[in-house]
């Protein structure tokens, strides 16, 4: 049973949460395993694993088109999963909520079907240069294909938003901004709500990349105003191949299908063709059924340990991780923003990323290194790579301990 530690008023305990992660009895090179990369792909807890196993058990078959039982089943779970989006990030109807594969497919959807019709020369898309990659290339595709600008907002040594250059260019021409909520490479968490209510009195619309962002706070769709906001269920305790598109209704209703196929039509003849309702004109083809499902489940999981007491659990963890990395002579911290969740970049004097994770690796210690598909950010910085530990439900202080001693290790082995 998952840890309900939020409705019995307990304390955070990351060690009963840990036992609710079967792959975190894994053992690697002869250690117990230390999992620090939740920002690539977190694991998934049992209640997850169950409901997709209950579901291929017990109700699988396609969606929206069966009168028998089982795709009756399907489709209520399907659509009762849609639901549950929807009242995770309070958005007003589950007609702005799209079922996607990941934080990438919902930003494409975005550039080819929203703004690739409407912009042109003279027009200009904003994003910042702490964005993944798959908040960037979407646009360069749309200015190529548009004639429209791009302009990038550029970031400090520390790894923030410099927010008087983003004002200086945000601008009339602005028809869209585009920005990370949560650094993915940096941890550096951006102030979304400001960009939107700035973006909107220049009458530019904007997109949030929130893939790093909810897993760690509560996202209040409505309150926020984004017009289109995106995220990943593989990020939050989800399977991988499920993520979200949440955009206002009146903007998604004028916006032309994405793909054409299967479920995101009402009529096809060889003359012509027209569109389904919202939201499944932009789901063409058979979805992601079981992911949808193993979503719903995550939000339920993630909800019961309470999100704000996982933030301040991981908050914790960070705040240890950083002092603790610090002290270790020939360590370089990439990212020290203000105001950061759950991700700690760096690097090691003489040690390449690639090799450092290696020798973390043969102690047990999962990191992520590379240019984590943002290599503007790197290229700012002046480094090919860094090492990546990431944190969360489920890393404890010992966790963050036997990192510590691992990155100590490298050093001596490459020292």
């Amino acid at each position: 049973m998952a840890a309900n530690l939020s409705s019995i008023g307990a304390p955070y305990d990351a060690a009963r949460v840990r036992r609710d992660f079967p792959i975190l009895a894994t053992h690697v090179n002869g250690h117990p395993l230390v999992y620090l990369d939740s920002a690539a792909s977190s694991q998934q807890p049992l209640p997850v694993l169950r409901a997709v196993e209950d579901y291929a058990r017990q109700s699988h078959a396609n969606v929206h088109r069966g009168v028998h039982a089982l795709s009756q089943a399907a489709t209520a779970a399907f659509e009762g999963a849609r639901e549950r989006v929807r009242r995770f990030i309070n958005a007003r109807s589950t007609r702005e909520i799209v079922f996607v594969r990941g934080t990438t497919e919902a930003i494409n959807l975005v550039a080819q079907a929203y703004a690739r019709p409407r912009f042109g020369p003279g027009d200009e898309i904003l994003i910042s240069a702490l964005e993944h990659h798959a908040n960037i290339v979407p646009w360069q595709m749309v200015c190529q294909q548009s004639g429209c600008t791009l302009k990038v907002a550029p970031i400090n040594r520390r790894g923030e938003l410099v927010y008087e250059e983003f004002e200086r260019l945000l601008g009339a021409r602005t028809r869209l901004v585009a920005v990370a909520q949560v650094s993915n490479a940096l941890g550096t968490v951006l102030p979304v709500a400001r960009i939107v209510a700035d973006a909107h009195a220049r009458g530019a619309v904007v997109l949030i990349d929130g893939a790093q962002a909810v897993p760690h706070a509560r996202v209040d769709a409505r309150a926020l105003g984004a017009d289109f906001y995106a995220f990943s269920g593989h990020k939050m305790y989800a399977p991988t191949g499920i993520g979200v598109l949440y955009a206002r209704e009146e903007l998604l209703g004028s916006m032309p299908p994405w793909q054409g196929g299967g479920d995101m039509i009402r009529t096809v003849s060889f003359e012509q063709s027209t569109w389904n309702d919202l939201p499944w004109r932009f789901e063409a083809g058979t979805p992601n059924i079981s992911g949808a499902v193993g979503l719903a489940a995550a939000m339920d999981y993630l909800e019961s340990l309470g999100i704000e007491a996982v933030a301040a659990h991981e908050s914790r963890l960070l705040a240890l991780a950083t002092a603790a990395l610090a002290r270790v002579p020939g360590v370089t911290l990439v990212g020290t923003a203000a105001h950061k969740a759950s991700v700690l970049s760096f690097t090691l004097a003489g040690v390449h990323a690639h090799d450092l994770g290696t020798i973390l690796d043969a102690e047990g210690v999962a990191v992520r290194t590379g240019h984590h598909c943002a290599m503007p950010v790197m290229t700012f910085f002046g480094i090919p790579a860094t090492a990546r530990a990431s944190f969360g439900c489920y890393n404890t202080e010992e966790d963050v301990a036997r990192f510590i001693a691992a990155v100590g290790k490298a050093r001596e082995v490459f020292g």
